[in-house]
């Protein structure tokens, strides 16, 4: 019995955590369409209407500047609106269903940033290489700007990994953020957030306004380049990542 007694404790907890957070994953990925299918379908969809919209102009006899002007289509950014939703479901739909498999709001957070980082990283080398593949192709053979648009294209493949994967994770961070945030306090919380923002955001406006301090703000900007406007990019979703781990602490879901 003093023998039993004695052994001593073999702790497994750090294990079972890292088991729940990669269950977390899992359970985001039992329906993969919604993360690896959608965004697709729609990146997809834009990237016909650019062809053909391309060989409209073509067809046309028109081209050169009509042509050019396709750089500035937002449609390499189109996936991007439906994966704030994608972040808002992660959250709102999945954590009771998680933490009744036993995990808890911790590994739940950590699991859901994970998935996050999974898909961003994927993506932005999607976007990345398909960017190259645009420039090296002359457009699809026929012209059309549909990935080799708006900042893409301008530098090299390391920049358009980097600047894709910071505005992904922001997308979906934002959404899952504001989600804790209605879990948390419900509509009176997103109200005050709401109002705030705009507060904040008018506040800003006003100040830099009546200082005549716009053309500084652009040269700032202009200074910091690309790279460094996207880590102020990266650095908000960070911002909304920890932000939305301290509120679903505490978040009731239903």
């Amino acid at each position: 019995m003093s023998a039993v007694i004695d052994q001593p404790i073999v702790r497994t907890e750090a294990g079972s955590r890292a088991h729940e957070i990669w269950r977390v994953v899992r359970l985001h990925a039992v329906t993969p369409s919604v993360f690896f299918g959608i965004p697709w379908i729609i990146l997809g969809s834009a990237w016909a209407v650019t062809i053909v919209i391309a060989l409209i102009i073509s067809s046309a006899g028109s081209g050169g500047e009509d042509i050019d002007g396709m750089r500035y289509s937002w449609a390499v950014l189109s996936p991007q609106w439906y994966l704030v939703a994608v972040g808002v479901q992660a959250v709102g739909l999945t954590l009771s269903f998680a933490l009744g498999f036993g995990a808890t709001r911790r590994d739940f957070w950590l699991g859901t940033s994970l998935m996050f980082v999974l898909v961003a990283v994927m993506f932005a080398v999607a976007i990345a290489t398909l960017v190259q593949v645009e420039i090296a192709t002359n457009g699809w053979w026929v012209g059309a700007h549909m990935f080799d648009a708006l900042w893409y294209g301008q530098t090299n493949w390391l920049v358009d990994f980097y600047t894709t994967l910071s505005l992904q994770l922001l997308v979906l961070f934002l959404g899952a953020a504001v989600t804790t945030v209605f879990m948390r306090w419900r509509m009176r919380g997103m109200m005050f957030m709401l109002f705030g923002s705009i507060l904040v955001l008018l506040a800003f406006v006003a100040t830099v306004t009546w200082s005549n301090a716009w053309p500084a703000v652009f040269e700032w900007f202009a200074a910091i380049g690309l790279v460094g406007t996207f880590t102020v990019v990266l650095a908000l979703a960070v911002v909304c990542a920890v932000g939305g781990y301290l509120v679903i602490r505490r978040a009731t879901p239903r």
